[in-house]
């Protein structure tokens, strides 16, 4: 049985490998001032369009000034309006930060069509993210949002992923190595939850909720 002090000594060491991690949206400044600074955050990742405006370029450049000699920035470039893709990048970027690290994610700023796929890149990863917030403008409250979650099975993924690619329900069963009965309630499922939707003719496609909940 561990006493106290090796308890106390491992848990300085667990938090002295922490580092404090803020992703978010880009355009204003203000929000993520606010966030850097009352969050005492160690590592900053700005999202930003892949065409910056001047608003923008002025904004990270503030924030570069301001914070570039104390904490690290890093920038990653997202689409402006396909929150699909944005969903994809904020995903791919969660995997890749320590899972050592506490994660708090800004929605603030920048496009309705990036807020919204930074929110799903954050629902595909759920148990990385600490906190999810959102600064209303002309206040500096940061007001907490929900992490929710997709809450996709194991074989309802499988489905997923290979519902485009094979048509026929034989065939999907035998891919997905489950029963006819249990697919359809599988299909079924997705289908009432708006991650998938008939094409024409036979088969089923994703729909963009559908291809984030696969991430």
């Amino acid at each position: 049985m561990k006493n106290i002090n090796e308890t106390f000594l491992e848990n300085t060491e667990q938090k002295a490998c922490m580092s404090r991690v803020l992703v978010t949206t880009t355009y204003s400044a203000d929000s993520i001032i606010l966030a850097i600074t009352r969050l005492a955050v160690d590592r900053v990742y700005l999202l930003i369009d892949k065409k910056p405006d001047e608003i923008q370029k002025s904004a990270i450049d503030s924030i570069n000034k301001t914070f570039g000699s104390v904490i690290e920035i890093k920038e990653r470039k997202v689409e402006l309006y396909d929150f699909v893709s944005v969903a994809k990048t904020v995903a791919d970027m969660l995997d890749d930060i320590s899972r050592k690290d506490e994660i708090h994610v800004n929605i603030t700023p920048g496009r309705k069509t990036q807020a919204i796929g930074v929110l799903f890149g954050c629902y595909a990863r759920p148990d990385y993210v600490k906190k999810i917030f959102y600064v209303p403008e002309g206040t500096k409250d940061m007001i907490t949002l929900p992490v929710l979650h997709f809450d996709i099975s194991p074989s309802q993924k499988e489905v997923l992923d290979n519902i485009e690619r094979i048509d026929t329900p034989k065939a999907l069963a035998e891919e997905v190595d489950t029963s006819k009965a249990m697919l359809y309630r599988n299909i079924k499922n997705l289908q009432d939850r708006g991650f998938i939707e008939p094409k024409d003719g036979q088969g089923y496609r994703l729909t963009d909720a559908g291809k984030i909940a696969r991430l």
